[in-house]
């Protein structure tokens, strides 16, 4: 049992709420994820010449006190790359010019324990262990501002509770994946994904979702192609949560046995797997509420 949260932000003018209103959603899912939680935050995009990696350092001997300074300073050298680094404890948001793969392959030679979160234009990524509220406070959750947000709190059931196994996943560049449920052929996904060079980096069933879904999109499918795919190809029960640049997505599976209610008015999407957790919005009274059909999908753009 895990907890799942969106919010899709339509007005720009509140678009420096986003935190806010998504904190009380957060925090309402923790009875069903008090293990570990994530946030995932998209904004107005960088240049096209631009890139930013979301970077965690807890794996590392220093921790907290990881030298960021000596990580962007390794980067310019290499590469002249402009690097900036805004930081947060044993969270760093990286932004940079130059080519991403031989960037994060540089990043890692530096130090092998970084944890990459996230990459892309306007996803920023968080992770890891702690109550939902424990990791809201660590990363000021309340303060994350932008147009569209995917959330999680774990309960785990099959992998170990670690930050690399906390919920959001991410693959490719700007998409990521929240899931409630679990997957019966993960490791049928992962034989063949893994032969067309797709890397994975846990044992999570939810990581093979995600580079499943990836997998499609780099292919040229649209978001509701991937999805549709999704459905004949990943066995279990699950609701799905997405989030691009542009939009969020919501599919559950044919039986819909993992929950999940939407509300929209004119200002928002908002989408969680319990009503508890949106009874806070603005004018919530007034919203259509409704529980999302199985194998149905649900897109929502900016």
């Amino acid at each position: 049992m895990c907890g799942i949260v969106g919010l899709l932000l339509k007005k720009p003018a509140l678009h420096a709420r986003l935190g806010e209103l998504m904190l009380p959603m957060l925090i309402g899912m923790t009875e069903r994820g008090p293990d570990s939680a994530g946030m995932a935050v998209f904004g107005a995009s960088l240049p096209e010449s631009q890139r930013k990696l979301s970077l965690y350092s807890g794996l590392t001997a220093e921790g907290d006190a990881y030298h960021w300074a000596g990580l962007v300073d390794a980067v310019n050298t290499a590469f002249k790359a402009r690097a900036l680094a805004v930081t947060k404890g044993n969270h760093a948001v990286l932004t940079f010019e130059g080519p991403v793969e031989a960037i994060k392959a540089c990043i890692l030679a530096h130090e092998p324990k970084l944890h990459i979160l996230s990459t892309g234009r306007s996803i920023d990524l968080y992770k890891d262990i702690g109550t939902p509220a424990q990791v809201a406070a660590r990363y000021d959750f309340s303060k994350l501002q932008g147009s569209h947000l995917v959330g999680h709190t774990r309960m785990a059931t099959e992998s170990a509770v670690t930050p690399d196994r906390a919920h959001p996943f991410t693959a490719g560049q700007d998409f990521c994946l929240v899931h409630n449920g679990s997957l019966s052929n993960p490791n049928g996904i992962r034989r063949m994904l893994e032969p067309r060079g797709i890397h994975f980096e846990t044992d999570n069933d939810t990581e093979a979702a995600c580079r499943f879904l990836e997998w499609r999109l780099r292919e040229g499918d649209s978001l509701p192609e991937a999805l549709q795919k999704g459905l004949k190809a990943l066995d279990g029960f699950f609701t799905f949560l997405m989030g691009t640049s542009t939009e969020l997505a919501l599919i559950r599976d044919p039986f819909a046995c993992k929950p999940a209610v939407v509300a929209e008015t004119d200002d928002y999407v908002a989408i969680a797997s319990e009503f508890r957790s949106l009874a806070h919005l603005p004018d919530i009274k007034h919203a259509k509420v409704f529980e999302p059909a199985p194998e149905e999908m649900y897109v929502w753009k900016i």
